[in-house]
């Protein structure tokens, strides 16, 4: 009974309003990146593909793609995912890139629903890779 009492005094009002808008905004993040996929940094991304045999897929559109791209990674723009989506290997992980890690997270929600198990996102996308100083190229 303190507990209740201690909630709603006029003088604590302001204390719980605090706690209940802080524990909200540290869920939503969280809850963000669970709704669309695992997003990984680019030390564990590059774990996934060399230790697991990963695929990179790039949705970015075809021209960012040319501009410049992770090596070996798979052009998919995002509006040709529910087309083309069957050229990408199930049983291999796939590991989305976009320009932000924005894009990536709707997409592999997508392609979850069409049987891929197993989608992550690279966190902070191709302007993360780039930053983390790691290597673009722009062969096909």
């Amino acid at each position: 009974m303190d507990l209740l009492q201690f909630l709603v005094a006029k003088e604590n009002i302001f204390i719980v309003a605090v706690v209940v808008v802080s524990g909200i905004m540290l869920a939503v993040p969280a809850l963000r990146k669970g709704r669309g996929g695992k997003g990984l940094s680019t030390a564990e991304a590059i774990q996934l593909i060399n230790q697991r045999q990963g695929v990179w897929v790039d949705v970015r559109p075809t021209e960012q793609f040319r501009a410049g791209h992770i090596a070996q990674a798979r052009s998919l723009p995002a509006a040709e995912v529910e087309q083309k989506a069957s050229a990408l290997p199930k049983n291999k992980p796939l590991l989305l890139v976009c320009e932000t890690g924005r894009d990536s997270n709707r997409i592999a929600a997508r392609l979850r629903t069409q049987g891929f198990a197993e989608v992550s996102v690279l966190e902070g996308g191709m302007r993360a890779w780039s930053s983390a100083g790691l290597p673009i190229t722009q062969k096909p």
